[in-house]
């Protein structure tokens, strides 16, 4: 069975989005990256254990294949943007019950109860799944249990307010599974939940 990671910048008071436009993450996904080149390598080195991405409805709509598949060609050498190229070649898939069909190439429309449809896509054989999308999506999938493996990259500011994944969810316990520090501020824990 594969698992479905999510992936998500969080604040360290464990927001993972701010009230207002504020600028707290150390990479907001623009032109000025400031992770160290560890990260970068080790954030590469999980696009290679997928082959699969599951997407939120909003993030597909707003541009975030658009935006990876500039990138990619914007940066054809630097290998840091290996990752980009890599979320153009894999397979999509977007839950959703408002679209009929994908606009988007290697990405697929999937619709009806989540639970069922993103437990069939884990039964598939193949590699794991990574998950994108806004904290609303996020939550969805938390709160159904879906989700096999966290890994929260952990941003050196304190929101003091804002967007959470666990709103929706009950108690829930978690095994850490890694945690690693990096020189630009960021850390990375991960974590998978308690059976």
């Amino acid at each position: 069975m594969r698992k479905l990671v999510l992936q998500m910048q969080i604040s360290v008071d464990g927001f993972v989005g701010a009230d207002g436009d504020h600028d707290w993450q150390v990479w907001g996904w623009g032109d000025d990256n400031r992770w160290d080149e560890v990260l970068k390598r080790d954030f590469n080195a999980h696009f290679q254990s997928i082959d699969t991405i599951l997407l939120s409805r909003k993030m597909a709509e707003e541009g975030y294949l658009s935006h990876w598949r500039d990138a990619a060609k914007r940066y054809p050498h630097d290998q840091f943007y290996a990752f980009a190229q890599r979320i153009i070649d894999v397979q999509k898939v977007v839950p959703s019950d408002r679209l009929e069909e994908s606009r988007w190439d290697r990405t697929v429309v999937i619709s009806g109860d989540l639970s069922r449809e993103v437990g069939a896509l884990k039964a598939e054989e193949g590699g794991n799944i990574a998950v994108f999308g806004g904290a609303g999506f996020a939550s969805a999938l938390v709160a159904a249990g879906l989700v096999d493996e966290f890994q929260f990259y952990i941003n050196p500011a304190a929101l003091g307010g804002g967007r959470r994944i666990f709103d929706q969810a009950d108690l829930r316990k978690f095994r850490l599974l890694g945690s690693k520090a990096y020189e630009c501020g960021i850390v990375v824990n991960r974590y998978g939940p308690v059976a």
